[in-house]
């Protein structure tokens, strides 16, 4: 079974904005990595906002979900319980729950790297103890 891509929402703004600090270091990666990218709802929410407000379209992001390049498998309804264990674990950072959601969907694909440009994942845990595989610059 192929490494899963869990794709937090610094990447993915910063692909899509020619003029983010971080533009091309998430293109090449980008360029590197096999979809389809696993993600959240609250990432491709932060993601449509973040993205209009520099003058982009969200309905492009939404069509990286049609498309099949995003994919969303977490259901918050059915993971509510560990979300809420997260949050309350991390609540002096404080954790987002697109951090939570991302952290939890790392603890379901075992097999994974998070993507990212939040450097609370090199503090973040899964499972309560053990180091989240990440591919960022730090």
């Amino acid at each position: 079974m192929k490494e899963a891509i869990v794709l937090d929402t610094g990447p993915l703004v910063a692909w899509l904005c020619e003029t983010d600090q971080w533009h091309d270091w998430s293109a090449e990666h980008f360029g590197r990595l096999e979809p389809p990218f696993l993600t959240c709802e609250p990432v491709l929410t932060e993601t449509c906002f973040l993205y209009a407000r520099e003058g982009g379209d969200p309905a492009r992001i939404v069509g990286k979900v049609r498309e099949g390049l995003l994919q969303v498998p977490l259901q918050i309804e059915k993971e509510a319980g560990a979300l809420e264990t997260l949050l309350e674990r991390y609540a002096d950072m404080p954790m987002s729950l697109a951090d939570a959601c991302v952290v939890r969907l790392s603890e379901l694909r075992k097999d994974c790297r998070v993507f990212t440009l939040d450097r609370h994942f090199m503090t973040y845990r899964r499972f309560g103890r053990s180091v989240i595989p990440t591919l960022s610059p730090w």
